[in-house]
């Protein structure tokens, strides 16, 4: 499980997308840092970026942090299905370097 913290006063409000029904979504990335920081936070959060502003390398809104928690000295995460084709039997998906983001 991972609790996650928003500071709602840097929601960027234009980015909530309200549909026909009256519903209203806000896009957002969690990610896992690199680091854990001095807090013990172990994700990072930030609004979801267009294509275009990911190709003009536009600065992320970072927007909040979590905690991973653990119950039972067990990691919570499902299992990584195994990939079909060529691929059969790996346990990770190959790394891809040349991502465009």
């Amino acid at each position: 499980m991972i609790k996650i913290s928003l500071d709602l006063s840097k929601i960027d409000k234009s980015k909530i997308k309200k549909t026909e029904k009256g519903q209203q979504f806000y896009d957002i990335i969690v990610d896992t840092r690199k680091e854990v920081d001095t807090y013990g936070n172990t994700h990072t959060v930030y609004e979801s970026q267009s294509k275009e502003e990911r190709e003009a390398k536009k600065t992320k809104n970072y927007i909040g942090n979590g905690k991973e928690h653990v119950f039972n000295n067990q990691q919570q995460n499902a299992p990584v299905q195994q990939q079909q084709g060529n691929n059969a039997g790996w346990d990770t998906p190959p790394t891809i370097d040349d991502l465009p983001f």
